[in-house]
């Protein structure tokens, strides 16, 4: 049986190589500057970028993104092909349906549930316990 490399690097059109670790919950790829606590799962096909915090008990389904400097708190879940925009912060429990897009800046409110979807707008915020529908949530 191969073992699987401990790490994966990219480099970037400037020249920047990125380097990025498995999770060891779930296999994704985990920029070295972020920090992923290890009861979080990162599905195998997801990635954490530099400088994104993901707390304990959260899932972070298929395709999913989490970009820099994000924040996603504990217990909440990023659905499939979902992505979490740059310096965005999701509330603790909240849930982000597949294919949801957080803008940069936003901010998702404990326990709000995301429908499939749904975009929440750079810099917007949505309330805690709101549920949104399709296309807009805010």
């Amino acid at each position: 049986m191969q073992k699987r490399k401990r790490f994966v690097e990219f480099e970037e059109d400037n020249g920047t190589v990125l380097r990025y670790f498995h999770h060891e919950n779930g296999g994704g790829l985990v920029a070295s500057s972020a920090e992923v606590d290890a009861t979080a799962w990162v599905d195998g096909s997801a990635y954490v970028e530099a400088g994104a915090v993901v707390r304990p008990r959260v899932r972070v389904l298929a395709g999913a993104w989490v970009d820099r400097d994000a924040v996603v708190r504990e217990g909440a879940q990023i659905g499939s092909a979902a992505h979490v925009g740059p310096r965005a912060v999701i509330g603790r429990g909240a849930q982000l349906g597949p294919r949801v897009k957080v803008g940069p800046d936003a901010h998702v409110g404990a326990g709000a549930r995301l429908g499939p979807d749904a975009v929440v707008p750079a810099g917007s915020r949505i309330p805690s316990h709101r549920t949104g529908a399709r296309r807009t949530a805010a």
